[in-house]
């Protein structure tokens, strides 16, 4: 075979693949809100949870699961950035390094059942937090800070190389090179490392069961507080959030219509999750076509 015809055959190959992934997503994402469209109306989406009788809401789950998200970003985001610039621009290859590397690895690749039991053992019961908000984030945060250190190492080696030695040689210092002009032309592939991690947080059940508890706690807004169990703000509070509660509502099968909140809670779960994506896109494009002037 030619070389001309073996990239033609190539080409087609990865279009044929590409296309099948992407059929095999929204045929996913179609079925998943399909069964629950019956159920997102204000009510459902607002309401809160009912125990024994039919109807309620997922209000509480779906605050749950937000404020989850923007605490473990808050943990995830700075740690993962700070150690992908500490390897990418400041760490000397040696053996430091490598077992750096391959401890973010084996990190990386722990179920996240057993960050769950380490997070029970270390957050909720050795610290005394309890089933909480602050438990909850810091554990999936140790699933999360190994993907987000490698992604923003490599984009921020990729990104150097376009810029840093220009700016070095207009006598820009090595941090003013890395905060002004490698970070923001790498946050594209950063971003991307956000919204993965965004993902996992949303979708992860087994680390929040052990953590964060079976409670959806309660939502006082009168009161913002960080500390106590009074305020929906407060970081100790029990939070059960939208993906454990599909596990809970159809493992107890108490709740009459539970097949039917489960799939509602899929649905609006689906629909969060590309919600942020999109926005979480549009003002990182938005960022980064400031800095570069576009």
């Amino acid at each position: 075979m030619s070389p001309k015809k073996a990239d033609k055959l190539a080409t087609i190959t990865i279009y044929i693949m590409s296309f099948f992934v992407v059929i095999i997503l929204g045929a996913f994402l179609i079925y998943v809100i399909a069964k629950g469209m019956n159920m997102i109306k204000p009510s459902f989406i607002f309401g809160t949870p009912k125990s024994t009788s039919a109807g309620g809401g997922i209000g509480p789950q779906l605050f749950n699961s937000f404020y989850m998200l923007l605490v473990s970003l808050i943990i995830t985001v700075p740690i993962g950035i700070g150690a992908g610039i500490y390897l990418a621009e400041y760490a000397k290859e040696g053996f430091v390094v490598r077992y750096i590397r391959i401890s973010l690895e084996t990190m990386a690749s722990l179920p996240s059942i057993v960050i769950g039991m380490f997070g029970m053992l270390v957050f909720v019961n050795m610290a005394g937090w309890g089933y909480s908000i602050i438990s909850g984030a810091l554990s999936v945060s140790i699933l999360n800070i190994p993907s987000m250190t490698r992604i923003s190492e490599n984009a921020i080696k990729i990104a150097s190389l376009r810029v840093k030695e220009a700016s070095l040689g207009l006598g820009a210092s090595k941090w003013q090179t890395i905060a002004r002009l490698t970070l923001p032309t790498a946050m594209s592939e950063i971003l991307t490392g956000i919204i993965l991690a965004s993902g996992r947080i949303f979708g992860e059940a087994a680390a929040f069961l052990y953590t964060a508890g079976l409670s959806s706690g309660n939502l006082n807004f009168d009161t913002i507080s960080l500390t106590g169990k009074v305020s929906a703000f407060s970081l100790f509070k029990p939070a059960e959030t939208l993906a454990v509660h599909i596990w809970k509502v159809n493992s107890e099968g108490v709740v009459p219509d539970a097949a039917a909140i489960a799939n509602g809670t899929a649905a609006v779960l689906i629909i969060a999750v590309l919600m942020f994506n999109l926005i979480a896109r549009l003002i990182g494009n938005r960022v980064l076509k400031s800095y570069s002037g576009n």
